[in-house]
């Protein structure tokens, strides 16, 4: 047992040396940094403890793309995984054309970022955009979809839904077509509605992919950059500006890298209690066959 415990650990060594050096050991360095000053010129890094910390909290623009972030993930997440859900249902069935429909569904997420943004960018630019010429056949006026602060916002969680939630479908279909066909004859048979039959088999069923489908999606919630950077650079009047964003702007932009480090931190907190929480209750519920 011993030797078959060693052969083990080998195999996984190189995974586990690559695991810890490109992720743990940064997290490491990056949580001593957030309690240094950060180095001018000559200048060595001084220890400050958490002061870093008290000017990220005492910062309002920090406050408000952590107010952002926040509406920005209590709508895209549950969006996401609710539309992904649906989209997976309805091709999971003998529909006309099912390959098709699953491959548009599907499409969105084999876009890269950058491209997305600059599609999506194209339909709200004032006037000439699609939504604007849609608007005008009704009679509506020009609107800066990006340029308000009202709708900004909720343009990007647009974007956002569009993008991930066939990624999401993709793992909920993989999950529905994994179940056992007896299931849905013997539902049948005693008499359970399709909806009782969801509630009762396909959802908890669907647990373990909901769990992983969820982490994910807040994962993604708290990492955007890339559409931030093209569509809008936080504007306007910072109403898409959020903490990956924010980070960005405060290590590259103001060259202060233990502030910097420090929403790195307090960003990696909110990660790890979303995690945590998810796994508390989704897990619970999970059962895995």
């Amino acid at each position: 047992m011993k030797r078959q415990t060693f052969h083990a650990w080998l195999m996984i060594a190189p995974s586990l040396v690559l695991l810890v050096a490109f992720t743990h050991w940064p997290a490491i360095v990056t949580m001593i940094d957030s309690l240094y000053a950060t180095p001018r010129g000559s200048r060595p890094p001084v220890f400050v403890g958490l002061e870093n910390f008290q000017d990220i909290f005492a910062d309002p623009v920090f406050i408000k793309a952590l107010v952002n972030n926040a509406w920005y993930a209590g709508v895209t997440i549950p969006a996401s995984i609710v539309i992904a859900l649906l989209m997976a249902l309805a091709v999971n069935t003998a529909i006309p054309g099912r390959a098709l429909v699953r491959m548009a569904y599907f499409t969105p997420t084999m876009l890269p970022m950058i491209a997305v943004a600059n599609i999506w960018l194209f339909f709200f630019t004032p006037d000439y955009g699609l939504f604007d010429q849609i608007a005008g056949i009704f009679g509506f006026g020009r609107h800066n979809w990006l340029g308000e602060t009202a709708t900004a916002l909720p343009a990007m969680m647009i974007v956002a839904v569009w993008k991930e939630a066939g990624f999401f479908m993709i793992f909920y279909l993989a999950a529905l077509q994994s179940m056992p066909p007896d299931l849905a004859e013997a539902g049948q048979l005693e008499g359970a509605s399709r909806l009782l039959y969801f509630r009762k088999v396909t959802w908890p069923l669907l647990m373990p992919t909901t769990l992983f489908v969820g982490v994910n999606a807040v994962i993604n919630a708290f990492r955007l950059v890339d559409h931030v950077v093209v569509m809008t650079r936080g504007g306007p009047n910072n109403a898409t500006n959020l903490l990956l964003y924010h980070i960005y702007e405060v290590g590259f932009r103001y060259w202060d890298t233990s502030q910097a480090a420090a929403l790195t931190m307090v960003l990696l907190a909110i990660l790890g209690g979303f995690a945590a929480l998810q796994f508390g209750i989704l897990g619970r519920r999970t059962h895995y066959r």
